[in-house]
């Protein structure tokens, strides 16, 4: 038995193949927002991974941060340590300062000068005297000079021809003079004191000794 087909085959094949595509154009677009919510998911958890790791530096950059003023603090704290310990070092070996202006002053003064006044300011010093001639304020410089492991750069601010009366009508010629000396501080004078013996030391081939170098005597 012979059986015919009278439906319109031709418009249901179309309408299958109609069905077919727009079910697998909905099956596509849901697998493409599946793909892309899981890509914007995997975004977001490395931006917030990444965020997490930003606040966590951030963190320990303000720790270090405190902790380098901290450190900075110490710091300034110890270097005012250390002025204070070395102002109070230098004030006990400044004590014999005094002493051994005196001793030095009474060793290089020359024959034919005397002080009438001394003063002194911080480590400048100031000497005001007279002398018998201009060649003792000369001698007086010199020693002051060079012969000295605690004074240097002496420098004459002024002298002034004058008379002395001797009694009755005689009278001596004499100079006023004004001298300023600078007073090393017993670490410099240490130091100018090696220093100074480390070049005789070596043309000798002795070592040098402990102490301060024994300066010069004054030329009487």
């Amino acid at each position: 038995m012979i059986l015919i087909n009278l439906l319109p085959h031709r418009e249901a094949a179309r309408k299958r193949r109609r069905e077919g595509f727009f079910v697998s154009l909905g099956i596509s677009a849901l697998l493409g927002g599946v793909i892309a919510g899981m890509v914007f998911l995997w975004y977001q958890a490395q931006i917030s991974g990444q965020q997490s790791r930003n606040t966590i530096l951030t963190n320990e950059i303000k720790r270090l941060e405190g902790q380098i003023k901290d450190i900075a603090t110490l710091q300034n704290e110890i270097a005012a340590l250390r002025a204070r310990q070395q102002a109070v070092e230098d004030l006990q070996a400044d004590r014999n300062l005094p002493v051994h202006l005196v001793n030095e002053l009474v060793r290089l003064l020359p024959e034919g000068i005397y002080f009438t006044a001394l003063r002194q300011e911080n480590q400048a010093v100031t000497l005001t005297g007279q002398a018998q001639s201009n060649e003792r304020v000369s001698e007086l410089l010199r020693n002051l000079g060079n012969g000295s492991a605690w004074l240097t750069r002496p420098e004459l601010v002024e002298i002034v021809a004058a008379n002395t009366n001797l009694g009755g009508r005689d009278a001596r010629r004499i100079s006023n003079f004004t001298i300023r000396v600078r007073l090393l501080r017993a670490s410099e004078a240490q130091k100018a004191a090696s220093g100074a013996s480390a070049p005789e030391s070596a043309r000798t081939g002795a070592a040098p000794g402990p102490g301060f170098a024994a300066p010069a005597s004054a030329k009487k």
